[in-house]
């Protein structure tokens, strides 16, 4: 017997699951930079200077600054500010202003994000089969809104409920999120309920800690996949692999 016939609801990590970034970070922050008469700031550096800034930020305000009453625009311009002056960029307040209106508005909309091929016939492949579909990531209002719909992914045709981070006060890894997850899609048992994923740490470790079953996708190759898969962690190459998976004897 298939583990599908013993599943009510499927969530589904966002990005590496589902969407990737297109091109690289110093893409945008280049444009955004051209925009206003700049040249364009070095690609490592202002790689680097995000890592950091995003970092301290993540830590400082967790969850995009929920539980400090934080709007998002301000928690992505002392993010953004933070990242440029890092990576040796310290524009003045006019021209940093016109700077980070253009990278907050470009990754507020679908322009810096691809769907995976096999993500939106896998969402409604599973709706169709009866199955509840909800979403989990640690991502900010915008996606649920703006971002996800206008990639093709639209709540009530691919997914039913989504758990974004900067919305509930809660991020992975902590099991929380899933324990909201699981209410949000009608109580539903946690051995009822499947998560996918791309992180070991944040995806497989805390749903299987809740009760739920869970499988890692390596659509990237990385160099962990064979380490989770010899703590016995299942991991497939793609939503193809996954569907098939489901509905195979061998997946009980």
């Amino acid at each position: 017997m298939s583990i599908i016939t013993r599943l009510r609801c499927i969530t589904l990590d966002v990005t590496g699951t589902l969407i990737a970034y297109k091109g690289e970070l110093g893409d945008y922050y280049c444009m955004a930079a051209k925009s206003v008469g700049l040249p364009c700031p070095d690609y490592k550096r202002m790689h680097e200077g995000f890592k950091l800034a995003y970092t301290n930020m993540a830590k400082q305000h967790p969850c995009f600054g929920f539980a400090d009453k934080m709007p998002n625009i301000i928690w992505w311009k002392t993010c953004v500010r933070d990242s440029f002056i890092k990576a040796g960029y310290d524009y003045d307040e006019e021209t940093f202003e016109k700077v980070f209106k253009r990278i907050y508005s470009t990754f507020g909309s679908a322009a810096p994000y691809s769907v995976f091929s096999d993500a939106q016939p896998f969402l409604r492949w599973a709706r169709k089969k009866g199955l509840t579909v909800g979403l989990v990531s640690n991502a900010e209002y915008r996606y649920q809104d703006v971002i996800l719909p206008a990639l093709g992914l639209s709540q009530g045709l691919e997914w039913d409920f989504g758990v974004f981070s900067g919305i509930e006060g809660v991020e992975k890894p902590d099991p929380k999120i899933y324990e909201i997850a699981l209410a949000r899609a009608g109580d539903i048992a946690p051995e009822e309920t499947l998560h996918i994923g791309d992180s070991m740490r944040k995806d497989y470790v805390p749903a299987k800690s809740v009760g739920m079953h869970a499988l890692l996708l390596d659509r990237f190759k990385t160099p962990d996949a064979e380490s989770w898969r010899e703590s016995g962690a299942t991991v497939l190459p793609d939503l193809v692999a996954a569907q098939e998976w489901l509905t195979s004897e061998q997946s009980t």
